[in-house]
């Protein structure tokens, strides 16, 4: 089920966990970024990373330098944990299925990932 998309930072899931005042576990993390185990358990691999920083996906992916430091750290956990591939993903409303407002990637693998996308409507 689809949960409703946070909006503002102090009810923000993400922005507990970079708190401290939810429970996660951390795999990475330095002055900007967290990253951490995702609680879903579909790919071996699954970790989620967030600024430390409340934004939106949106403004996530306009931040120019925010992004592209968030995205070496992806490649760098990507390459470190799924040496044989990984993806990266980012959802962006509720038909993508995104549950979080606070902006975020995911880095999954450790297993063959297959298509990106089963098209149920086969075309």
């Amino acid at each position: 089920a689809i949960v409703n998309v946070e909006k503002s930072p102090g009810q923000c899931e993400f922005c507990r966990i970079v708190a401290g005042t939810l429970p996660t576990r951390k795999v990475y993390e330095d002055d900007l970024f967290l990253a951490f185990q995702n609680r879903l358990d579909w790919f071996p691999s699954m970790l989620l990373i967030v600024p430390k920083e409340h934004m939106t996906q949106e403004d996530l992916w306009g931040s120019g330098d925010v992004l592209a430091r968030l995205g070496r750290l992806a490649v760098d956990l990507g390459t470190e944990r799924c040496p044989d591939g990984f993806r990266v993903l980012s959802n962006f409303g509720p038909d993508a299925m995104q549950t979080q407002h606070h902006g975020h990637l995911h880095v999954i693998g450790g297993a063959h990932l297959g298509l990106y996308v089963r098209n149920p409507i086969g075309r």
